[in-house]
């Protein structure tokens, strides 16, 4: 069993100091009483009142909102099924050109992707607005859920599919039954995914946006041009805590369905 050594630990506690202390530094300035951001006045939390007063944040993030729970679903569902017909549909005819549209996205700069989206739009005459930030998000969020859903379902044993198919059930209801609630935590964390890489996202956003629809990203960024306020820390406080529960909840419904499929095989093992 080897040793921890001092280097080892140094270097964990650099990067973790890298990653997180911004961030800590972040939050205890959102309760900070002064409007210098840099300058401690005492704890207050009238930032968070001031914020919650702010309309055209509130409309922010309620746009944002919208756009993350609707991308995500729709990415969701749509790379569910890319991950089914890229595992379990074999060689088919156009596969390589079909997988390689799926994870494009995963290395196309952010700014290509933006900008063909709004030729797009513009070509084809859409106002842009909500709805065509939505499709936007959803082409680039729907390759991570395929990854993420197709690693699952790599690993599944496709005995208990053809067992429920010997048993009567279709193909659709196989899926339905056997299948969808085995995969069950990898499309749940795909949205999560999904809908965190939305709540995220300036550079599509930025491009496919219209004047009815101001994403928090934007907003955020644009206040950000003409200073840093405390409102901006108790905004971006709250975001990261809405990332964190989102984790904490992906990791708590994991381990719960890792258990359970323990459980599970010991059990068919044992009745075996």
């Amino acid at each position: 069993m080897k040793r921890t050594s001092w280097f080892n630990v140094t270097s964990l506690t650099l990067g973790f100091a890298f990653l997180y202390l911004p961030m800590i530094i972040l939050v205890i300035y959102s309760f900070n009483e002064s409007r210098l951001v840099t300058v401690w006045a005492g704890f207050s939390t009238k930032w968070y009142g001031e914020l919650f007063r702010d309309q055209e944040f509130l409309d922010a993030a309620w746009v944002t909102l919208k756009v993350a729970v609707f991308s995500s679903t729709l990415a969701t569902v749509l790379g569910t099924l890319a991950a089914y017909v890229l595992v379990r549909a074999g060689r088919f005819h156009g596969r390589t050109l079909f997988s390689g549209m799926i994870y494009a996205p995963l290395v196309m700069p952010e700014v290509i992707t933006g900008l063909s989206l709004l030729l797009l739009f513009i070509g084809i005459g859409l106002d842009r607005g909500v709805f065509t930030i939505v499709l936007a998000h959803t082409t680039f969020s729907m390759c991570y859920v395929s990854v993420v859903v197709s690693s699952r379902l790599a690993t599944f044993d496709r005995a208990l599919e053809e067992a429920a198919l010997d048993l009567g059930c279709s193909a659709f209801d196989a899926f339905r039954l056997v299948t969808l609630p085995i995969i069950a935590p990898a499309v749940i964390s795909g949205w999560l995914l999904a809908f965190t890489l939305s709540l995220d996202d300036l550079v599509i956003a930025s491009f496919t946006t219209g004047p009815s629809a101001t994403t928090l990203p934007i907003k955020i960024f644009s206040a950000v041009r003409l200073g840093v306020s405390p409102q901006i820390n108790a905004l971006s406080t709250l975001l990261i805590a809405i990332v964190t529960i989102g984790v904490v909840t992906a990791s708590i419904i994991t381990k719960r369905a890792a258990v359970a499929q323990a459980r599970d095989e010991q059990a068919a093992a044992r009745t075996a």
